[in-house]
């Protein structure tokens, strides 16, 4: 039997499964990413730049409640800021902290981080990446 907590571990990578499907389909076919369990996201917009081998995403993500997401990086900078809900967020090199409602938070290229205990309300964030063509968007850290 699949209980929330297995499924939660298997579909764990929330921010990192956005980032996986953004990296696959809409720098291949300029498309809207494919759904995942608990995630739903939306790309407002996709630019090369800000200079050459770069591109620039911004998404509004939706998590859902008991959503956990797994470690992972990013081969560029991640900005984040919370619209909705929120949850905990260790990342390499930082104190743990709770992210919620009006926080805002940038993670370095390469750094690892997750999301710790999930939240309990559905979280959206709206998230800008700026990262280099031809690499994974996220890779499990």
């Amino acid at each position: 039997m699949l209980t929330r907590r297995s499924f939660a571990g298997f579909a764990s990578c929330a921010i990192c499964g956005i980032a996986e499907f953004i990296a696959t389909e809409a720098s291949a076919q300029g498309a809207p990413p494919a759904a995942t369990a608990g995630v739903t996201r939306k790309i407002l917009s996709q630019t090369d730049g800000p200079t050459p081998g770069y591109t620039t995403l911004l998404v509004e993500a939706t998590i859902e409640p008991g959503v956990a997401v797994a470690r992972h990086t990013h081969p560029g900078i991640e900005s984040a800021y919370i619209m909705e809900g929120g949850f905990e967020l260790p990342i390499q090199g930082q104190a743990t902290r709770m992210i919620k409602k009006g926080d805002a938070v940038q993670i370095p290229p390469e750094t690892p981080h997750a999301g710790g205990k999930p939240g309990d309300a559905k979280t959206v964030i709206l998230i800008t990446y700026v990262v280099e063509k031809g690499k994974p968007l996220a890779s499990p850290a």
